[in-house]
């Protein structure tokens, strides 16, 4: 349903082009695209398919949800800052100035202002994916531990057509989709994947200026260069095919246990 769905919305945005003499749209027009093609096709599927609710997925809107994005975004900025510090202290990573300094404050800030919506964007639309839709209707046809497994695979393959993609790039977004899956498993909800993920993503690109998943067009706040062994930094795919990867995941699954303690959500509605 999903490559029908964008079939026929990339049809339509053809023809419109063609009749208009309109341009393509750039990365933000592209991802609202991709925005609506994923979430009608979830919100099909699911009362179709499934015969459930849209909000079963984990999407039950109550104070905690607006906690948990907040608590996501916070924790993997954390996570980006030691990645960086720790780069930092070991010599590979050489800091060379912020962004505004040589293009001026007011495009860099409009930039890094689209820049955060697309990430908002990719956030909402990888987690209702990953861990909405197939998590959860893997985990009903195994069980929790194979729709942990399998989803954050298909995660991490997912991402294969990303420029310099590696085996170690694939192996580290299965970790990542463990870490993003812990945090649902964790609540119930999505909401904490997906302030996790959105804020990965910022901090990672455009705070911190380091390649998102091999992406490198966004606007980087930090300016630097990195000469350490791509097997620990990721090189030019990023943090996620290197083995500073690691720490990072296993302080932010800390912080998230922590933040998740004692916490309980009622059972989704069907």
């Amino acid at each position: 349903m999903l490559f029908l769905i964008t079939a026929i919305l990339v049809v339509l945005l053809g023809v419109y082009i063609a009749l208009t003499g309109a341009q393509m749209p750039g990365m933000l027009g592209q991802q609202v695209l991709t925005l609506v093609t994923v979430t009608l096709t979830v919100i099909l599927s699911r009362r179709f398919l499934d015969r459930r609710s849209f909000s079963s997925l984990g999407l039950t809107w109550k104070p905690a949800a607006i906690k948990d994005l907040l608590w996501g975004i916070l924790i993997s900025g954390g996570m980006m800052g030691l990645i960086y510090l720790l780069e930092w202290w070991a010599g590979w990573l050489h800091f060379g100035g912020y962004a505004w300094e040589g293009q001026g404050a007011g495009p860099v800030r409009a930039a890094a202002a689209e820049a955060l919506l697309v990430f908002v964007i990719i956030g909402w639309d990888e987690e209702l994916l990953s861990r909405g839709y197939h998590l959860q209707n893997l985990a009903e046809g195994t069980n929790l531990l194979w729709g942990v497994l399998l989803s954050s695979a298909i995660f991490a393959i997912l991402h294969a057509v990303n420029p310099n993609f590696s085996f170690n790039a694939l192996a580290g977004l299965f970790l990542s989709g463990l870490f993003l899956a812990f945090g649902y498993v964790r609540t119930r909800q999505l909401w904490l994947p997906i302030g996790l993920h959105i804020g990965w993503n910022f901090f990672e690109g455009v705070v911190f200026g380091f390649p998102v998943s091999g992406l490198a067009d966004f606007p980087r706040l930090l300016l630097h260069s990195i000469d350490g062994p791509p097997l620990v930094t990721g090189g030019v795919f990023g943090p996620e095919a290197g083995l500073i990867l690691l720490p990072a995941l296993l302080v932010g699954a800390a912080c998230l246990y922590w933040v998740t303690r004692g916490r309980t959500w009622p059972s989704a509605s069907p």
